[in-house]
């Protein structure tokens, strides 16, 4: 999580002193935020070896572990919050792995580069994709294998049959809730099991 801006914003739905689960935690920053400012514990998981090393050295606990083989290793609810930020795109089995946040967790938080955003609407309409601060690869080098939207991800929560606690979008660190999926460069989705 490298914008500290959404950092903050994240942290901020995340209850002082919860056991916290960070899938796709980078190089820790999130979980160590949570952990110094919320009093926060729990695990980041990752598969990159640079990314695992620089959550040794900030003292986050980090688990190396291929997200696409699933979280078989956790039991029901043995977090109270399972993170996954900036991280669904990335997934081969995104809808796999949405069901195993909300399994894991008491509470699951998603976010993720909101493709709908009104900038990136501009770039396509222009011909070209969308290159910004939220997505910043060239569209032949990004890591993403795929784009969402806020509205498509409110779509498939329903459809897995999650209830939907919360959704907003950020721009700029600052909560959007009025036309998120045009207005926000960034979408964010509070879930639990229904």
């Amino acid at each position: 999580m490298s914008d500290p801006l959404i950092m903050q914003a994240i942290a901020r739905q995340v209850p002082q002193g919860a056991r916290v689960l960070d899938l796709g935690c980078g190089d820790g920053a999130l979980l160590a935020y949570l952990q110094q400012h919320k009093g926060c514990t729990g695990y980041g998981v990752e598969l990159d070896d640079a990314n695992v090393h620089a959550c040794v050295k900030r003292g986050v606990n980090v688990i190396q572990l291929n997200l696409d083989e699933g979280l078989s290793l956790f039991a029901d609810q043995s977090f109270d919050v399972v993170l996954q930020i900036d991280t669904l795109q990335h997934l081969r089995n995104a809808e796999t792995m949405l069901r195993e946040t909300v399994r894991v967790g008491r509470v699951g938080i998603v976010a993720f580069p909101n493709f709908a955003h009104w900038f990136n609407r501009l770039s396509v309409l222009r011909g070209r994709m969308p290159v910004t601060k939220r997505l910043p690869y060239q569209w032949y080098d990004t890591p993403n294998i795929r784009v969402g939207t806020y509205a498509d991800f409110g779509a498939l929560a329903r459809k897995n049959q999650l209830h939907i606690l919360d959704a907003f979008g950020l721009q700029q660190g600052q909560e959007v809730r009025i036309l998120p999926n045009l207005m926000a460069g960034t979408a964010v989705y509070k879930l639990q099991r229904s």
